[in-house]
């Protein structure tokens, strides 16, 4: 396993396939407020690019290509913060999504612990370690231990996705799954407009 420390954009030469695995360290949860300060993205390959984010720099024309790709599936877990956070600070709306907890939820139902470190203990066998989950990633040298911990989030996606495929075609409930998937765009248009809290389906 090797980890790729990137400044501002990925190398032009870096291909993912037809998948790649997202996930996002932010200053804090409030995407409005807290800037995307790391991305990190894999292939399942084991090796993880990391690409941190400066104070306004945010072109990063390669990373946007790359999410923006309809020919590339993003898989996340808890994908609608990552959305939202992408299309705020780099201004993208990225298809096609997969979202490994939103499958969880779908799948697991016997339990309401849908954490990335559950499914992976439950699921794959595999430990990670959440120390680093809150520290200062607008720094502007990320730690060993940092860096470590935020490959660790997109490492074993695919895998997830693989095994939670099975289930959701067991129980028959891949096509809700998809129609979960392909609102997030709008569910993160909804968080960032003001409607985070906000059940827009219910009757009250």
């Amino acid at each position: 396993m090797t980890n790729f420390l990137h400044i501002g954009d990925l190398p032009a030469d870096v291909d993912f396939g037809d998948s790649v695995a997202v996930d996002t360290e932010t200053q804090g949860l409030n995407p409005l407020r807290d800037r995307l300060c790391v991305m990190q993205l894999s292939s399942g390959d084991g090796d993880c690019h990391l690409v941190q984010f400066r104070r306004g720099q945010y072109d990063a024309p390669n990373v946007r290509a790359l999410l923006t790709d309809p020919k590339v599936l993003k898989i996340f877990h808890f994908a609608r913060f990552d959305v939202a956070i992408s299309k705020q600070w780099l201004g993208v709306e990225m298809t096609p999504i997969y979202c490994t907890k939103i499958a969880s939820k779908l799948v697991r139902t016997y339990t309401d612990r849908h954490s990335l470190s559950t499914l992976c203990r439950e699921l794959l066998g595999v430990e990670l370690s959440k120390q680093q989950q809150s520290s200062d990633w607008a720094a502007d040298t990320l730690t060993d231990a940092q860096i470590g911990y935020a490959a660790s989030d997109v490492l074993h996606l695919h895998k997830l996705k693989a095994i939670l495929d099975g289930m959701l075609a067991r129980e028959g409930r891949t096509h809700l799954a998809d129609a979960a998937f392909q609102f997030l765009n709008a569910r993160a248009e909804l968080d960032l407009s003001g409607w985070e809290e906000t059940d827009i389906f219910a009757h009250s």
